[in-house]
């Protein structure tokens, strides 16, 4: 559904380091840099999705959104760790330690993390997911209004 998203920053360096750390935890990689844009992808480097970070075109400061958000898909809990411990590690702040949250679905493992500009980004997990022969079936079929 999603072809790529982008995230505003004022610090390309900082972001670098960060979003470096941060997705690599998820397996992505950076594909492109320039003076004001980063670009990554998934390891296999797929045309899409692809997370987009740059200094705003308009030339003006890049400001958070308010109720934005950015939520990364983890295949295990564990990778929403790691994430997390990445981010904070290079200069990401806390915005909810990961774990389960009593008003989401069950099965859902998540952590929220700010990046040194301020956006707001997540990693998180649906472990009922998780088949029993431990792969992981990312497009579930969901009946609307039912869990």
């Amino acid at each position: 559904m999603i072809s790529y998203v982008t995230i505003g920053v004022n610090d390309i360096p900082a972001a670098m380091r960060f979003y470096d750390a941060a997705l690599g935890a998820l397996g992505h990689k950076r594909l492109y840099t320039t003076e004001t844009w980063l670009g990554y992808a998934d390891a296999e480097g797929h045309y899409m999705p692809r997370i987009w970070v740059c200094n705003p075109i308009d030339g003006q400061p890049a400001t958070v959104g308010n109720g934005s958000m950015v939520g990364l898909h983890a295949p295990t809990p564990a990778d929403v760790d790691r994430f997390h411990e990445a981010a904070l590690a290079h200069g990401g702040r806390d915005e909810g330690a990961p774990g389960r949250r009593s008003h989401y679905q069950p099965g859902y493992y998540i952590g929220y993390v700010r990046d040194p500009a301020g956006n707001k980004i997540s990693a998180f997990c649906n472990t009922e997911l998780i088949k029993p022969d431990g792969t992981y079936d990312p497009q579930p079929v969901f009946t609307i209004g039912k869990r």
